[in-house]
């Protein structure tokens, strides 16, 4: 996992000490200077929709964001999505499901420059965990319709398809106020690190080197600017499967470990759970979540 970070530091961040490198949006940001200028006569394409911090939330040791599933209403209670071990309860252990327990922990909320607005309030953790995938889903004491008009800010929408290969993502840290820009390099069957599985993970290309404190960073298409996966981890130190080196197992069992490349969870599977209201209800249409 991205470890999670002290309190203290992120005490810090808040007060402005912590500026990110320099290096914080390169990604993305270096692609249009280098590209060939289309002939004057070439209608110039439609631009990707734009990707900024609006939305995403920084925890005390996590990143995470705002987000709403396609059916949501503007007066149900918001929700913050991250990952399952980025919980104030600690790592869930396999097989571990936390359902709707009660929660008061706050969220930064940062605009689309990055700087910090407001604090918004969980009054439950909906659903979490770290089996099959590493999610954690807050239900907020706001709606979205009073983030929106205190702050004027909309939650970033979950798509509801599965990612695809070669689409352009960019990874958007809201502890860190840093974007990591790259495209998804493929899936990974079953995804190991220390006593936890994955299904069905997410692969990036080299170019996002995600550090500890981006866990639960919302990974959005370029594209459509819909959230598609929540990041999650990445090899470290070149080693088979262990705590912080996770490594790929194959349907046929074999494992292959790439060292310094990071990983996604998908996140389309949440939106069958949804019901009215923003409920969970795992016993949905379409809901294939692991239950308590």
């Amino acid at each position: 996992m991205k470890k999670p970070l002290v309190g203290a530091l992120f005490a810090v961040l808040l007060l402005g000490a912590g500026v990110a490198p320099a290096t914080a949006a390169t990604g993305h940001e270096a692609a249009a200077p280098g590209a060939v200028a289309a002939p004057t006569a070439v209608k110039e394409k439609v631009r990707p929709k734009a990707v900024n911090f609006a939305g995403t939330v920084a925890l005390s040791n996590c990143s995470g964001s705002v987000v709403r599933a396609p059916g949501s209403q503007p007066g149900d209670p918001a929700l913050v999505l991250s990952n399952g071990h980025c919980m104030e309860s600690g790592f869930p252990g396999p097989g571990e499901v936390v359902f709707n327990q009660p929660s008061t922990r706050s969220f930064t909320l940062l605009n689309a420059s990055g700087s910090g607005v407001g604090t918004l309030r969980a009054s439950k953790i909906a659903y979490g965990t770290m089996t099959d995938t590493d999610i954690s889903v807050y239900q907020l004491t706001s709606t979205y319709a009073q983030i929106e008009s205190k702050y004027g800010i909309k939650a970033l929408e979950l798509n509801t398809a599965h990612p695809v290969q070669g689409t352009a993502i960019t990874v958007v840290s809201g502890y860190w106020k840093r974007t990591y820009a790259c495209n998804v390099d493929g899936f990974v069957y079953r995804l190991k690190e220390g006593d936890w599985t994955w299904k069905d993970s997410v692969r990036y290309t080299s170019a996002c080197q995600t550090i500890g404190g981006t866990s639960g960073s919302p990974v959005l298409d370029n594209a459509t600017g819909k959230v598609v996966a929540v990041n999650n981890t990445g090899n470290e130190d070149g080693q088979r499967c262990t705590d912080n080196n996770p490594c790929e197992v194959d349907e046929s069992g074999n494992v292959t470990v790439r060292q310094g490349i990071n990983y996604a969870q998908e996140t389309y599977g949440i939106v069958p759970c949804i019901g009215a209201g923003n409920v969970f209800d795992l016993n949905r249409a379409g809901c294939a979540l692991p239950k308590p």
